[in-house]
């Protein structure tokens, strides 16, 4: 297998595998949080036009991915997912990164994402690249069947 790793802009022709690849990436928090995560119900078909994709591919493989939307001030990070194959070689790491750089390049004063508490591991990753905790709120979207379902919002203020 070819090991190039290169990123691509995403296109529409990819929203199966941005589909397919989000799932094997978010499957594991199904029952830490007992509910579908939010990534696994976005309808990538319509994602793919309205918010910027960039693939991480190593060979032909798609192994990570982030989207990406402007608002406002800042940039929205909406996703970062890594495939189980491929976790543990910091592409999600390089992603942000990426997504530090196309905030920078819109002129845009910061970097915005949210993500579940339970994903100690996550929170734990976002802190140590400058995120900070700007406020948590209970998950109030589909699916809700925990108290302790809470969504963990994060700001990463560009210099």
């Amino acid at each position: 297998m070819d090991g190039t790793v290169a990123i691509r802009r995403g296109a529409p022709a990819d929203a199966e595998a941005i589909r397919a690849l989000v799932e094997a990436a978010y499957t594991k928090w199904i029952p830490v949080i007992g509910r579908l995560p939010t990534p696994m119900r976005a309808d990538y078909r319509d994602a793919v036009r309205h918010h910027r994709f960039d693939l991480l591919q190593v060979g032909d493989a798609l192994a990570a991915l982030i989207e990406t939307t402007g608002e406002g001030d800042h940039l929205l990070i909406v996703n970062v997912a890594v495939h189980p194959a491929f976790q543990g070689r910091g592409f999600g790491t390089r992603l942000l990164g990426l997504a530090e750089s196309i905030a920078a390049g819109a002129g845009l004063a910061r970097l915005r994402l949210y993500t579940n508490k339970k994903y100690v591991a996550n929170l734990r990753l976002y802190g140590s690249l400058g995120y900070r905790v700007e406020r948590e709120e209970p998950y109030d979207g589909p699916g809700r069947t925990r108290d302790d379902d809470v969504t963990v919002h994060m700001v990463r203020d560009l210099a």
